[in-house]
């Protein structure tokens, strides 16, 4: 079959093509666009279509899956996207309240309360945050995991104290919260 004589044949089947499209979007100008989007599929990938076989049932499903496909990148990018012309007072609080800056000073404040930590206390608990062990951490410093468990216990009591007025806003700061 050559291309010409396949192009026909597609555009032949426009108008099932067209209520089975309408069935789809409910729309007649979606309906359009969604023909159009098949049977351009359809002629690009021309060479795919066996001879012999349901050249309909192939439209068909051509159509199915470019609807499911825009519906999909649709739900996508709605989303992502608010269609109000008005933002939100939980939206704009939540892009507000965000500051860069703000971080600086909350990690200036956590390098403070750990520089006031003793060494028996700042490297275990500093292992620990870095994922190590109790084990792990035991076996380094030679001391009993007991010991381990209440220096990082210690360390965290003294960094919650030292950092309490960020216990209000933990949510808000997540470098604060992740110490503690």
């Amino acid at each position: 079959m050559t291309k010409l004589e396949f192009n026909t044949m597609v555009t032949q089947h426009s108008d099932s093509l067209k209520m089975y499209a309408l069935h789809f979007t409910h729309d007649d100008e979606d309906a359009n666009d969604l023909v159009q989007d098949t049977v351009l599929k359809a002629i690009t990938y021309y060479d795919k279509f066996k001879e012999g076989t349901n050249l309909k049932g192939w439209l068909y499903t051509i159509m199915k899956n470019t609807f499911i496909n825009n519906y999909r990148r649709f739900v996508k990018i709605s989303s992502f996207v608010t269609k109000s012309d008005e933002i939100s007072s939980a939206n704009l609080v939540f892009s507000a309240t965000g500051n860069v800056g703000e971080n600086k000073f909350v990690m200036d404040d956590i390098k403070h309360a750990m520089a006031n930590l003793s060494d028996d206390y700042y490297v275990p608990f500093t292992m620990y945050f870095e994922g190590y062990k109790y084990h792990e951490i035991a076996d380094h410093l030679d001391i009993p995991i007991g010991t381990v468990k209440t220096r990082i216990h210690v360390a965290r009591k003294t960094l919650k104290k030292s950092l309490k007025p960020y216990q209000s806003g933990l949510k808000s700061h997540n470098y604060a919260a992740a110490m503690m």
